[in-house]
């Protein structure tokens, strides 16, 4: 049956030098904007910040979810606390003795707390303090680069949050992230995610214009899956024109 789905362009993925244009056409078409944070040591790359992060709220009011790829994850965590970022999800590989603490301190500033799980990560690992999360990112692609083999095997995993979150009512966003695009749309919706990361080869590297990429993006999804694209913000500004 048609779903309804949240979008979260990754902004690691963006041209840069079409920054501004693309999230000021973005912003009302998005229900929020991926981050991705790495420290060069977790994974063999360096990307945004929390200074990134101030910047996007300057020019934009959707909310932030940031993705840690670091080692020290409680440092990380008290810098996004500062920025004020919507969303913050640690990596449970790095969170072994510091889970609930970080947890606590997210949930005590007013923002949602989440964990990532590499694609060799069983959902184990986030047991133990799973009723406490906001949200949990399934990666379906190896960490740190965008542009890799998409792992298909990594799709139970959703499959299986899913059915804990029937089963014991939690109360966890589903999110998946990696090579999100025209060849995996099908299966991904299968799998059925409550958030799709989107990047360059699905969205910001479709063509030179961002209007044309969107449309090209949303054609794809339709054909991939035979679902009507909605991610339900048409339905919020129907809903405010009705109200003006």
């Amino acid at each position: 049956m048609p779903q309804r789905i949240q979008l979260s362009p990754s902004l690691m993925t963006m041209d840069l030098d079409q920054f501004k244009e693309q999230i000021s056409f973005l912003n009302d078409k998005v229900n929020s904007y991926h981050v991705d944070i790495m420290d060069g040591h977790f994974v063999p790359n360096l990307t945004l910040s929390p200074w990134f992060i101030e910047q996007v709220k300057k020019i934009s009011d959707v909310p932030l979810s940031a993705h840690m790829m670091v080692t020290d994850a409680p440092f990380w965590v008290s810098r996004l606390i500062e920025v004020r970022c919507d969303a913050i999800c640690f990596p449970s590989e790095a969170a072994n003795g510091v889970a609930f603490s970080m947890i606590d301190d997210i949930h005590a500033a007013g923002l949602q707390a989440g964990a990532v799980l590499n694609p060799e990560t069983s959902i184990e690992t986030v047991l133990p303090y799973i009723d406490l999360l906001d949200k949990i990112t399934i990666m379906t692609i190896d960490p740190g680069f965008a542009g890799q083999r998409f792992l298909e095997g990594t799709l139970d995993k959703i499959v299986r949050l899913r059915q804990l979150r029937e089963e014991h009512g939690y109360g966890y966003a589903i999110e998946m992230d990696g090579s999100t695009n025209l060849k995996h749309w099908k299966m991904i919706s299968d799998a059925g995610p409550d958030i799709y990361v989107i990047g360059r080869s699905g969205l910001f590297g479709l063509t030179n214009n961002i209007e044309d990429s969107w449309n090209q993006m949303t054609r794809e999804y339709e054909q991939s899956t035979g679902f009507p694209f909605d991610n339900g913000i048409h339905h919020r500004a129907e809903q405010s024109g009705e109200a003006r």
